[in-house]
């Protein structure tokens, strides 16, 4: 299959200040050598925490940032050597409000982005209907964006990234911050993009939403790639795997040190909600877990407890933050 996006040994240094006593710099490594391809009409995601090197690799393939080395190829072209040419073919949509004039209407944010492109009068006139069309603005493309909810602002960042009818469309967390049913729209559009045979590479920190969505999924952590494969392949690292969810107020920090010590037990995973904490037990076998589990709580109140089989969310879990 045609590779879209091909990225072999790719490293992002930055110069780091050190503190006025040591004085000097340090060098930061973004990305440590990373390496993927992405096919052509394929939904990819990058996921990882904050921190892993996914806006670097984007800001690359995007022509707004060099590498330090390695290669990067999108379309055929060298991101670092031929980026006048490979912007006509790409677009970047990012999540939240930024990049929109908010005192003009939606057809005249298209309309002067157009002009951007330089796209012709006929190409112009044509496809910015088409666009709010599609992303369910027609009806009131008129109106100021400042009026929009931040839904409406989203589906209309996607009409803008789409402008310039490109190939290749980077979204960097395209449903951060939208309510149930804005998402659900976007992500309604976004597989219609790839009926459309566009070629999309995604940042998403929701996991149900990548196992949605994408055809294959890289984990990367600390500028180094963990996992790379489909969702279901990915979900599959956890195969033997249960998950012991509990609910739990005031645990202590010793407490949940001794819960990585019981036998069976591979990870435990803490999640803070308000006065609440929720316990991510990863283990092979629950049945042989549980007691030594409830001996460790004994001290603390439960207010609940479930046994589950391991998903997308769990497997990202093991890789970034548990033993590989």
């Amino acid at each position: 299959m045609e590779n879209a996006i091909y990225v072999k040994d790719l490293v992002r240094e930055y110069d780091v200040a050190k503190s006025r006593e040591k004085g000097g710099k340090s060098v930061l490594q973004a990305l440590k050598g990373i390496s993927f391809e992405v096919n052509k009409g394929e939904i990819f995601g990058l996921l990882g925490p904050n921190g892993a090197g996914k806006t670097t690799t984007i800001k690359i393939l995007t022509t707004m940032l060099t590498s330090t080395s390695g290669e990067a190829r999108v379309l055929g072209y060298d991101v670092n050597r031929h980026e006048k040419e490979l912007r006509n073919h790409i677009n970047f949509i990012f999540g939240g409000e930024r990049g929109l004039y908010w005192r003009l209407s939606a057809r005249d944010n298209l309309m002067y982005f157009s002009d951007l492109y330089r796209l012709d009068r006929k190409t112009r006139t044509k496809r910015v209907p088409e666009l709010l069309e599609m992303v369910g603005l027609a009806d009131r493309a008129d109106e100021k964006v400042e009026r929009y909810s931040k839904g409406m602002k989203q589906r209309l960042q996607i009409a803008r990234g789409l402008i310039n009818d490109p190939k290749v469309v980077f979204l960097d967390e395209p449903t951060l911050g939208l309510d149930p049913i804005g998402a659900r729209e976007l992500k309604g559009i976004i597989k219609e993009l790839k009926s459309l045979d566009k070629t999309i590479l995604l940042t998403t920190h929701y996991m149900l939403e990548a196992d949605e969505l994408c055809d294959r999924i890289a984990i990367i952590d600390k500028g180094e790639i963990k996992a790379l494969d489909t969702p279901d392949k990915l979900k599959k690292l956890n195969a033997n795997m249960s998950v012991i969810e509990v609910t739990t107020i005031g645990i202590s920090g010793q407490a949940i040190e001794e819960l990585k010590l019981v036998n069976g037990v591979q990870l435990v995973n803490v999640q803070d909600m308000d006065q609440q904490q929720q316990l991510q037990i990863h283990c092979e076998s629950p049945s042989m877990v549980v007691q030594g589990v409830l001996g460790v709580l004994s001290q603390f109140k439960v207010i609940d407890m479930c046994i589950r089989e391991a998903t997308l969310e769990d497997a990202y879990v093991k890789l970034v933050e548990g033993k590989e």
